[in-house]
């Protein structure tokens, strides 16, 4: 098994919710995220970090970082998808030497309002929504490939595919690696080391997060849609919550796993102290408990 960790600019709150907090000058994050003791970085909301090639990486290379991936959401159940926004994306990773293209389904305003609920509704694709998402993600994943890139799908919690029996069926469906994201996995009512022993070689990529038990529950029974969830801390910094990432890293080893684990803290800088700090913790935590 060889690992390389990785940290993106969500940890500081920086996503692609509009309005969602004022961000942190890209320079900055950048400095931090080193300074944590990380060797990589996803983009991030496109035209956050430089989308000049050479001027991201010039911005990359003084700072010893890699850029690994970007994270693309795509309204994947509408007919007629536009895709231009993951061709500029794959544009400027593939220019950069990236490998690996996240693609995800977009949070729709039914889905958010249930996140970690879902199994208690019936707010769910038709199974023509199903074969028009299948169809959008196998084009998104080709085009990508153009661009010397492997496509691997993100399951998010407030999308249509945030449960496992949801991602089991997209992944039979689409020519796609997975990027499990072990915070979202428990969000949607699932294990994550379970669903290394599911899914097997089609993980590809990983997003390492963790989640307080405590607050997700209670998110839970109050209703929260995902973006309250965040806000109200359902994840923590790494070691401080319920995955078990000990387990998660033996499964790994047994498959030889090799590339990139993305650590991330889906948060919102207007409710947590200190953005730095929590990444640095969950990256010591992998360094002296761990072994990463």
């Amino acid at each position: 098994m060889k690992i390389r960790v990785a940290n993106a600019p969500v940890s500081w709150g920086i996503m692609e919710i509009e309005g969602w907090s004022p961000p942190l000058p890209a320079a900055s994050f950048l400095d931090q995220l080193q300074s944590a003791g990380y060797t990589g970085t996803e983009l991030g909301p496109y035209g956050y970090l430089p989308t000049d090639p050479l001027a991201l990486g010039r911005e990359l290379e003084r700072r010893g970082l890699t850029l690994t991936s970007a994270f693309v959401p795509l309204r994947l159940k509408e007919p007629n998808l536009d895709l231009t926004p993951a061709e500029t994306v794959a544009r400027l990773l593939g220019a950069l030497g990236a490998r690996y293209l996240v693609l995800a389904d977009a949070l729709w305003p039914e889905r958010e309002a249930i996140a970690g609920r879902v199994q208690q509704s019936n707010v769910r694709l038709s199974e023509a929504e199903w074969n028009t998402a299948s169809r959008n993600l196998a084009a998104a994943s080709q085009l990508a490939s153009g661009f010397g890139l492997r496509s691997v799908f993100h399951h998010h919690a407030g999308t249509y595919i945030e449960t496992p029996a949801e991602i089991a069926r997209l992944l039979q469906a689409a020519p796609v690696g997975l990027c499990l994201d072990t915070g979202h996995y428990v969000y949607g009512g699932g294990d994550p080391v379970e669903a290394l022993e599911t899914f097997g070689a089609r993980v590809e990529y990983l997003h390492f997060k963790d989640v307080d038990p405590g607050r997700l529950e209670a998110a839970r029974k109050a209703g929260l849609g995902f973006l309250d969830g965040v806000r109200a801390g359902v994840f923590c910094p790494l070691g401080q919550g319920c995955v078990r990432l000990a387990d998660l890293l033996d499964r790994l080893d047994k498959m030889n796993y090799d590339g990139w684990a993305v650590v991330e803290q889906d948060a919102d800088p207007a409710g947590r102290s200190d953005p730095f700090q929590d990444a640095l913790a969950s990256r010591e935590f992998l360094r002296s408990t761990l072994g990463l």
